[in-house]
């Protein structure tokens, strides 16, 4: 891929900012998202410490990472994982010179700590990257702005051009920059293809422990059909080492970490309110992938078998929904959680700023859940403020397809094809 057909990142601005305020940042996600593409258009160096052909490189790394850092700046350490000294070796060169976005790292894994010994704590910056959201790759119009809402514009209008047929392939098809450039007949294999070698390679690759292939497809599985539900971990295990009993809660222990250190399992917090309550909050987070298109791939599931489903389509598109507001919210410096709490009242997502505020979103498939969902919605800002907490900036339904609106009582309705930054 050239720089020339580069379809932009919201990741682009955040990475910008970051670049201004730390000295090293380290961009991590899942392989494929578009990690080394999005550092290389902000460096002035760029090395490729993945290239099989290029051991010279790894060794200058490895052995006298100075000579590397003499070039112009920002520098680009692409899968610096390779050699995880560059970690120490770049922490100390930016301790040195003192200077802001000196340095990227990319990496779709985290190494092994023996590698390295310092965390780089006010030095080497995170900044997780994620698949494409649909406002990226130009299937949401963005006419509902999520930073617009948080600052109070309520004036929404608008209608999504999608069918539930579209947002059922937009699901299978997911955010991989590779499946959303290539023709619709052959996105999905692009999926099959990243999944395969995520289960059949990556996994190996991040320890360089052997493993049980079926075992991992079987775990893969059980999160895609726990997908956006707050499963227990042992019930996950549980059901993977019930179809083998040489498989055993440690192994599928390992297994887990390994899809965690691979990005490929980001699971969503819950979100405890700053105020004192007598009812007690749930703190099992939500199951979830990095993207709901490798749920329906690990269950083998096209768009034709996902719309009669329509209970596993509704966690997917959960799922999916998940995936883009945590890439709006970065923007916003935010986070994703989801609510609830002991009396079974739930809300699908929470997005927290750091500043304190908050908007509540229930996500329904259509207009006729509406009705419940909002229900639930103010049910949560009631509670919240009667404990002495601050409203919510904003209450809002997320549905497939349809029209943006308002009820009477001051819920946003959107399709997630209209929602946006």
């Amino acid at each position: 891929m050239t720089k020339m057909d580069y379809i932009p990142r919201i990741a682009d601005e955040v990475l910008e900012r970051m670049l201004h305020t730390t000295g090293a940042v380290h961009i991590t996600g899942p392989k494929g998202c578009g990690k080394s593409t999005t550092g290389a258009r902000k460096c002035n160096t760029e090395y490729r410490l993945q290239d099989p052909e290029n051991t010279s490189l790894r060794m200058l790394a490895a052995t006298k990472p100075s000579e590397l850092f003499k070039n112009k700046t920002p520098i680009l350490l692409d899968e610096w994982g390779e050699v995880p000294s560059l970690w120490d070796a770049v922490r100390n060169e930016v301790d040195l010179s003192n200077q802001m976005g000196e340095f990227m790292l990319t990496g779709s894994s985290v190494p092994k700590e023996d590698g390295y010994s310092h965390s780089g704590v006010d030095r080497i910056a995170p900044m997780r990257m994620r698949t494409m959201s649909l406002f990226e790759s130009g299937d949401s119009n963005g006419c509902v702005s999520l930073k617009s809402l948080f600052d109070g514009d309520f004036d929404i209008s608008g209608a999504s051009p999608h069918t539930l047929d579209d947002i059922a392939f937009l699901t299978i098809r997911g955010g991989w920059p590779r499946s959303v450039r290539i023709d619709k007949e052959y996105a999905q294999d692009v999926v099959m293809n990243y999944y395969n070698a995520t289960i059949g390679i990556d996994v190996f690759r991040v320890d360089g422990k052997k493993k049980n292939l079926e075992a991992i497809d079987r775990l893969m599985r059980s999160y895609a059909r726990n997908t956006s539900t707050m499963a227990s971990m042992k019930s996950i295990i549980d059901d993977v080492i019930s179809s083998d009993r040489l498989v055993t809660q440690s192994t599928v222990e390992q297994y887990i970490d390994s899809l965690i250190r691979l990005f490929i399992i980001e699971d969503v917090p819950a979100w405890s309110p700053n105020v004192k309550s007598k009812t007690a909050i749930r703190t099992t987070p939500k199951r979830h992938l990095a993207d709901p298109s490798l749920a329906a791939a690990s269950l083998n599931m096209d768009g034709k078998r996902l719309i009669p489903d329509m209970r596993t389509f509704g966690f997917f598109f959960e799922s999916l929904c998940v995936r883009d507001l945590r890439v709006y919210s970065e923007l916003l410096r935010g986070k994703v959680k989801h609510y609830h709490d002991s009396k079974d009242l739930e809300v699908d997502i929470i997005v927290e700023l750091r500043d304190g505020r908050w908007g509540e979103i229930e996500v329904k498939m259509g207009a006729g859940d509406v009705p419940e969902a909002e229900s639930n919605l103010i049910k949560l800002r009631d509670q919240i403020v009667n404990d002495g907490g601050e409203s919510p900036s904003f209450m809002m339904v997320l549905i497939s397809t349809g029209y943006v609106s308002v009820t009477e009582k001051g819920v946003l309705v959107v399709p997630i094809g209209c929602l946006g930054p």
